[in-house]
């Protein structure tokens, strides 16, 4: 994570749950700084007392339940959560960038779009589900989208298809390696300039 302000509104975290289930989430707020910030520590609050629902709409629709009760003056979060239980993986957004899946048998990326309303904005949204199974060697990108937002010198944004390119070239190494290479592509991109907007990776490679 690389926020652009000295509070971030970017947020991720995960759960281990009793059964083995690994839960992840990675979040962007709506603005910047303290107001954000606020939306941040809020939203991981409930994140620690949802995250063991096995039900992904389910606890996106208590956080916006919760969220609104808050009463945070339109403030939001877009959201993605995942859920892994051995080969499994379910997953859904709330207003987020795709998630990227490299599939290490074809050696090719599979770009999942879920719409779905910031938390917070509306309730008993109907919010995408898939599912699928993961194999050996397949690795899950998660950002924010504030790498693809990314400007250089030309006012030119990096892009999702760029995005898409340069996790392409990387995928099957460790995950480590993975955000340090995207890092290391976005700073060239901005000619080292610090990002108008929070950046941030999450990278899950299957054993």
């Amino acid at each position: 994570m690389k926020t652009a302000t000295e509070v971030g509104g970017d947020y991720y975290d995960f759960n281990v749950g009793m059964d083995g289930t690994l839960t992840v989430v990675i979040g962007d707020a709506t603005g910047h700084g303290m107001r954000a910030g606020t939306m941040v520590t809020s939203t991981k609050s409930l994140f620690n007392v949802l995250a063991a629902n096995n039900s992904i709409v389910q606890t996106f629709q208590e956080m916006t339940r919760c969220l609104k009760l808050m009463q945070l003056d339109k403030l939001s979060m877009c959201m993605t959560m995942l859920k892994i239980q051995n080969n499994r993986l379910i997953m859904s957004a709330a207003g987020m960038p795709p998630v990227y899946l490299f599939r290490n048998k074809h050696k090719i990326i599979e770009e999942h779009l879920m719409e779905g309303m910031p938390l917070g904005t509306m309730d008993n949204f109907p919010y995408e589900l898939k599912e699928m199974e993961l194999f050996t060697g397949d690795t899950i990108l998660l950002m924010s989208d504030g790498f693809p937002e990314l400007q250089n010198q030309h006012i030119e944004m990096f892009g999702y298809k760029r995005a898409k390119n340069s996790f392409e070239e990387v995928a099957e190494k460790e995950p480590e390696l993975i955000i340090t290479y995207l890092k290391e592509v976005g700073l060239s991109w901005t000619n080292d300039k610090d990002p108008d907007d929070d950046v941030t990776f999450v990278v899950i490679k299957v054993k």
